[in-house]
């Protein structure tokens, strides 16, 4: 019983062009059913006053029943009529409006429902304004008009002039807020989908591109795992290959990533942060194959938000995989450096082969897993190289938190 309450809810609906559509059957339903239940309470009187009573019955009957077939056709079709069922209605509203002086007494004509014909062509004008074709619909207005002046005859002169133009008017000018609407409306669905698939489509690229950055650094360990090598070696690529599935298992079951072991959360403390000094130390140690020199005094007390940390670990793990793999460097320096405004920056420095960053393309590793993901949590990346001299990556911050909140307060003792 709620599922059937729900379908008649117009608010209810979505805001697709479905949804835009099925409100649009609701719409006509709604008028066109309103008319014959207008139509209904004068039609004993129209046909006892008719001169030709059988003729008039004969055409409320078809104008009622043409409005109950729209409707439900509009409710099964969830949808306005098309162009063939527009076109049929258009031209039994003129027909009727053209039978109408010989089933109406002359004073019938204006000012009462006995005279239904030209609220059932209001009906027509608003419902079949829904139809696509505008060459359909503006023949259509036009033949309703033409066929209420003929509708009209001589009692269009005199003192019923004005009246005559004034509903003239109104069945134009109703028209075309009618079409304003319907098109409108359809433009604001079309919107509305096209906002929809481009974020879902944004939503999708984004995804792949956290598989991409998340599987990255597990995919290289893999691969350097299926190669020969010492027992000594492939014990440390196991231990990284572990640091690796754990960050694998918890993207995977959509948990926010714990940091691989990096981070360290002080007990009570609402933003907890990591020492970059000692993060960095153990991303080297998994390393020590490269003969990474870490120099890393003079940021020894610098701290990172999780986050941030959590980012500058898959960063580093990625730089060290890519000297490992591509590099052939004899050594790697890694340096760190605390400016006095609270900025630091971390240099990753190997004498291997290099590259021409003008004719290679950066791989997935340093195009996401580095400046990508680094750039995102505001912090810039450089990246120097040349073939046969090596390779510079500089990952550098802002001011940290002590030197902003030192200029803000600079700034209030001089104001």
């Amino acid at each position: 019983m709620s599922g059937r309450i729900r379908l008649w809810r117009v608010a209810d609906l979505p805001t697709t062009k479905a949804g835009v559509e099925r409100a649009f059957s609701y719409f006509i339903t709604g008028v066109r059913l309103g008319t014959v239940a207008q139509m209904i309470p004068a039609v004993y009187i129209g046909v006892t006053t008719s001169p030709h009573g059988v003729a008039y019955l004969a055409c409320w009957v078809a104008a009622a029943c043409a409005a109950v077939t729209v409707s439900a056709v509009a409710l099964v079709r969830r949808r306005p009529l098309g162009a063939a069922g527009s076109a049929v209605d258009f031209a039994l509203a003129c027909l009727l409006l053209v039978l109408g002086p010989l089933v109406l007494t002359p004073g019938d004509r204006f000012g009462t429902w006995v005279a239904y014909q030209p609220g059932y062509a209001l009906s027509v004008l608003y419902t079949a304004s829904g139809v696509r074709s505008l060459t359909l619909w503006a023949g259509g207005l036009l033949g309703v008009v033409v066929c209420y002046v003929v509708y009209l005859g001589a009692e269009a002169g005199g003192n019923m002039t004005s009246t005559a133009i004034g509903n003239v008017i109104s069945y134009v000018v109703y028209a075309l807020v009618a079409r304003m609407f319907f098109g409108f409306t359809r433009r604001i669905a079309h919107d509305a989908d096209a906002s929809r698939a481009r974020a879902a489509e944004l939503a999708r690229r984004e995804e792949e591109r956290r598989a991409q950055v998340m599987m990255h650094n597990g995919v290289a360990l893999m691969r350097l795992l299926t190669e020969p090598g010492t027992d000594a070696s492939r014990s440390r690529l196991i231990d990284q290959a572990e640091v690796e599935l754990r960050r694998m298992r918890t993207y995977l079951r959509g948990q926010a990533p714990d940091g691989g072991g990096a981070v360290a959360d002080a007990a009570g403390d609402s933003h907890p942060t990591v020492v970059l000094a000692a993060l960095i130390e153990r991303v080297c140690d998994r390393f020590a194959d490269l003969n990474v020199d870490a120099l890393l005094d003079l940021g020894a007390d610098l701290e990172l938000p999780t986050a941030h940390a959590e980012a500058l670990e898959r960063a580093l793990e990625s730089l060290l995989l890519n000297v490992r793999v591509h590099a052939r460097a004899d050594a790697v320096v890694v340096h760190l450096d605390q400016g006095t405004d609270g900025s630091w920056t971390l240099t990753v420095r190997d004498d291997g082969i290099g590259f021409d960053p003008a004719s290679v393309t950066t791989g997935i590793g340093l195009r996401e897993v580095v400046v990508g993901e680094l750039r995102l949590h505001g912090l810039d990346v450089d990246i120097e190289s040349a073939v046969d001299e090596g390779t510079t990556v500089t990952i550098s911050s802002g001011p940290g938190p002590a030197a902003a909140r030192a200029n803000r307060n600079a700034s209030t003792d001089a104001a």
